[in-house]
């Protein structure tokens, strides 16, 4: 396994880093360890988690996968053996996200509320990465397009920061992070930090894959040259760059087969350029899945891809795709697929 630092923390993270959306809902406990297990002996040091978890969310189930992880921790004695990654809820009228049953925003108090309960639940004095989920603020998000001209109604960045550096300050928190984020909320979180002398945001946490590379468009070189690095999540693209749903299949288990929430790779055009990505691997004598992780593994703005696996054999198969060979030849073939169709799931 190769590491990459962690923004400018002097953090080493596995390029590889382990998503756990899925426990707790897909998949069971001891599923969520023995994949834990599984990862650690294959060198991976980074477990990403939110408060949110498991999805699809839910109020009967929220904050069960960071009680998993911290589970694990705990049974395992493993706390120094990971780099732990969690978040908070962004802008949100769940209502069961907070105790007074009222909208989830980024202000002081709920951000006290929610590193309190993720350290709870994750059995931990401190959270080594600790990443707003989504803005306070009204963005294109989880490819949903939005239109809106919101008027200055969210939490002032610096705001945001100071609350968040307080739990850096009493050491509860090591860093910060942002995810589904846009280049001007980076920026305007890097001049707060600049300003106030406040954490300095050390990642990004966004979609990125062969069928959505808007990354590139104008966060990649905010990522190179700020070191605010991408964890790359959703490689497989909710695994349909897999090809395991190509003409309409349904697989027993599948996050398709069980909840149909995965409209964002079912958009105009999506069906063939996924196809031509899973054509192009085959003939390659690759399997669709490796394609598309070391894809992302290969990108100079990417800290680390985060993987998700329903088992032990997806998650092998995921963390066999960083050993691949990636060359010219292959990187032209998907330039050229990207060129003819791009981004048909932003």
């Amino acid at each position: 396994m190769r590491f990459s630092e962690l923004g400018r923390t002097g953090l080493k993270v596995s390029r590889a880093c382990l998503g756990t959306m899925t426990w707790g809902r897909q998949n069971t406990e001891a599923d969520g360890h023995a994949q834990m297990d599984y990862a650690v002996d294959r060198g991976v040091n980074f477990f990403d988690t939110a408060e949110m978890y498991p999805t699809p969310p839910s109020a009967e189930r929220h904050g069960l996968t960071e009680e998993i992880v911290g589970a694990w921790l705990a049974a395992r004695g493993s706390r120094g053996k990971v780099v732990l990654a969690t978040k908070i809820v962004g802008r949100n009228a769940g209502a069961w996200y907070r105790k007074d049953g009222g909208q989830a925003r980024i202000t002081r108090a709920q951000i006290d509320e929610a590193v309190e309960g993720s350290l709870r639940r994750l059995r931990t004095d401190v959270i080594d990465l600790y990443q707003i989920h989504w803005p306070d603020r009204d963005v294109h998000r989880w490819g949903v397009l939005t239109h809106v001209e919101y008027a200055e109604d969210f939490i002032a960045f610096e705001d945001q920061l100071e609350h968040l550096s307080r739990h850096v300050e009493k050491g509860s928190i090591r860093h910060i992070g942002v995810s589904n984020e846009t280049a001007w909320g980076v920026m305007r979180f890097l001049r707060a930090a600049e300003r106030t002398g406040g954490p300095r945001i050390a990642s990004i946490q966004n979609a990125y894959n062969l069928v959505n590379r808007t990354f590139e468009l104008g966060l990649s070189e905010i990522a190179v040259q700020e070191d605010v690095g991408l964890l790359a999540y959703s490689p497989l693209g909710q695994g349909y760059l897999t090809g395991k749903y190509q003409g309409g299949a349904l697989p027993p288990g599948a996050r398709k087969t069980l909840y149909d929430r995965l409209q964002r790779y079912e958009k105009p055009g999506a069906d063939r350029a996924i196809q031509s990505y899973v054509d192009l691997a085959r003939a390659r004598g690759i399997e669709p899945a490796a394609l598309a992780l070391k894809f992302v593994d290969t990108r100079p703005f990417v800290a680390s891809t985060i993987v998700g696996a329903s088992g032990l054999a997806q998650l092998k198969a995921d963390l066999d795709a960083f050993d691949l060979a990636w060359d010219d030849e292959l990187e032209a073939a998907v330039d050229r697929l990207h060129l003819e169709q791009p981004n048909p799931c932003p």
